[in-house]
């Protein structure tokens, strides 16, 4: 059951996220384009998302447990490191010349350009790399 709420959970996920026009990289670099052809879709999508996840988290964790795990599974760390700060400058110049996102990157495979694939593939070094440099699961 965990397998299929996790496969539905992402379907979902990618639905909103196309839904949302938050697959096409250059609705995101519109909204990054403050000075030029400003978009302001993203503010939106991300509202939405921030008051989804403000109900959400307030009704789950009136529960017990969750539904398919032992415990629930929240990040307890909260200092900010160099490895913090370079991962999402990293990630900030990734999402902003590409206009993908992790997210919407993946959920726009099905329309695959090669802009995408570098981006997947630098993804996939990325975490690679993160994994090596640290010594961690990254």
């Amino acid at each position: 059951m965990k397998l299929i709420f996790s496969y539905l959970a992402g379907l979902l996920f990618s639905l909103g996220l196309a839904i949302g026009g938050m697959t096409d990289p250059h609705r995101v670099q519109g909204f990054l384009d403050v000075f030029g052809n400003w978009d302001p879709t993203l503010i939106f999508v991300m509202g939405g998302a921030v008051i989804t996840t403000f109900i959400g988290y307030r009704l789950v964790f009136r529960r017990q447990g969750p539904l398919f795990a032992e415990t629930f599974i929240v990040p307890t760390r909260r200092d900010i490191d160099t490895r913090l700060l370079i991962g999402a400058a990293v990630f900030g110049i990734g999402w902003g010349l590409s206009g993908y996102c992790p997210g919407p990157a993946f959920a726009s495979i099905s329309g695959i350009t090669w802009p995408l694939v570098a981006l997947l593939l630098s993804m996939v070094v990325g975490w690679w790399l993160a994994r090596r440099v640290s010594g961690s699961a990254a």
